[in-house]
């Protein structure tokens, strides 16, 4: 995998132009970026509108070929993206190829369906409009902008970009001021395959960046982060009327039914809350578990949460926090946890060295406490015990965040998880959803709106058109001011039969 910067650049730099990208695992320069400013990424802009012109104009079967000679060239070059990944957010290896599995995977099911579900197909037009064919078609919106985040950093945006350019959109994608790498090598790698135009361009830097590619033209803009910079990115977009799709975060429930599998839901449960050092929007934050069951379920998790490794070697199951203000949160949250009469089953203040946290389960913290209304963001779980799922529900209902779910219960998840205000939802299972390239991704409340993946994400980056043809004349034409005066009241009496029983 191509990389534009490389550890032999001058190891300085100037705040102004250029920003170093650092493994924060210790601290090493991996390389230097350009902050882009205003004209830069409305130049981006400009030349996306030439290379959305020239694609969208492309037959879907020839997109598709592009678009699967790009998976398979990151196939080809896949440890050498894991290693980038790694590097820039200092999580383990294997986490960084699975990351790497799930880009190729969404690629190849978004450039394959992309005809059928975006196609031009034709809808019935009803018994008042027979003369009339009916059809409605997807067509791509020009320029999508793509603001991604840092906890994912291939993964997440090309939930966004590889939907979007299946759909026929150019992108400019602006990624974490802290993975520019990553970006700049998803570019890289496609303009290898589709030399012909920059259909996904990257502009890097920090918040003004960002702000100015929300300003700079695009026709719609896809944004992952917290709810609060969502919001500054909604409003941005307001000016100009630009459509957005937000994925803002959440704070994420498994629920544990009294007939449950403990060991598969203790398994999930730590697996789901400590992955990528808990850095994961649809990580598991909270586990409401039934009182019958709640302290086996609680042996179990804390004793396997107690072998996790954590460290930047080869071997470690977690590694830092990538994002060093997030070091803070966590602290701040185990603080308001155990003021608030928390109890800590494993971990606890000690647990926080930065860059490093170890795992940590709370138990008995209020639902008032920002440890559970709030997302965390690290390797935290608090342990809640419930009557019964009906109550697990009504909690979890109650939070501003619905992004994703998981339930174990042998008898009653599907019941259980179509009750759950989220978007997405795993029975007997954690987080399994985001690996299934068919299933939309994303959520409600603060955790925002719009939809990636699946046939959802394909329509998410495209307009719907509706067109009609007219076969034949009709009986009785209505749709005109010279129409019979005794026109009207032969429609209304086929109304009347037709929908007034």
């Amino acid at each position: 995998m191509a990389q534009s910067v490389g550890s032999s650049q001058p190891q300085t730099w100037d705040e102004q132009s250029r920003f170093p990208s650092v493994d924060p695992r210790t601290g090493e320069v991996i390389g230097y970026h350009q902050v882009d400013d205003e004209a830069a990424v409305r130049a981006a802009v400009a030349r996306a509108r030439e290379a959305a012109a020239w694609w969208g104009g492309l037959a879907f079967a020839q997109r598709r070929r592009r678009l699967l000679a790009w998976r398979s060239a990151l196939t080809r070059h896949i440890d050498e993206l894991a290693e980038l990944i790694t590097a820039e957010t200092g999580k383990p290896g294997d986490d960084a190829r699975m990351e790497c599995v799930l880009v190729i995977a969404h690629l190849d099911w978004a450039a394959r369906h992309a005809e059928r579900v975006l196609g031009r197909r034709r809808v019935g037009s009803g018994l008042l409009m027979l003369q009339e064919t009916s059809t409605v078609e997807y067509q791509p919106y020009g320029v999508i902008g793509v603001i991604g985040p840092w906890n994912y950093p291939a993964h997440t945006p090309m939930g966004s970009i590889g939907y979007a350019l299946a759909a026929g959109n150019a992108v400019v994608f602006k990624p974490s001021e802290l993975t520019p790498g990553v970006g700049r090598a998803l570019a890289e790698s496609l303009a290898t395959v589709v030399p012909e135009h920059p259909l996904l361009q990257v502009v890097t830097g920090f918040g003004q960046t960002g702000a100015a590619l929300c300003r700079a033209g695009v026709d719609k803009l896809a944004f992952t982060g917290s709810a609060g910079t969502a919001k500054k990115v909604m409003a941005a977009c307001a000016e100009t009327l630009t459509p957005v799709v937000l994925e803002c975060g959440g704070k994420d429930a498994l629920l544990v039914d009294a007939d449950a599998d403990l060991a598969a839901a203790a398994d999930a449960a730590v697996w789901g809350a400590m992955v990528n050092a808990g850095q994961t929007c649809v990580g598991v934050e909270r586990a409401y578990v039934v009182e019958d069951v709640a302290q086996e379920f609680t042996k179990r998790i804390t004793a396997q949460a107690r072998q996790l490794r954590i460290g930047g070697e080869p071997g470690a199951d977690l590694g830092p926090i990538a994002a060093p203000g997030q070091v803070e949160v966590i602290r701040d949250h185990l603080t308001d946890a155990l003021a608030q009469g928390g109890t800590a089953l494993l971990g606890g203040a000690e647990s926080v060295r930065p860059p490093y946290v170890e795992p940590i389960v709370l138990a008995d913290v209020p639902e008032t406490s920002c440890a559970v209304t709030e997302e965390t963001f690290g390797p935290t779980l608090t342990v809640h015990r419930v009557a019964n799922l009906d109550d697990a529900v009504a909690r979890v209902n109650a939070g501003r965040y619905g992004l994703g779910a998981a339930v174990f219960s042998k008898h009653r998840g599907t019941e259980i998880a179509a009750r759950l205000r989220c978007g997405m939802v795993s029975v007997n299972s954690v987080v399994s959803y985001a690996a299934v390239p068919s299933l939309p991704f994303g959520g409600v409340g603060d955790s925002g709106f719009g939809r990636i993946h699946g046939a959802d994400g394909l329509r998410e980056f495209a307009r719907a058109k509706a067109v009609t043809r007219r076969r034949f004349p009709p009986a009785v034409q209505v749709l005109t001011f010279a129409r019979p005066a005794w026109a009207m009241g032969v429609l209304l009496r086929i109304v009347r039969v037709l929908y007034g029983r």
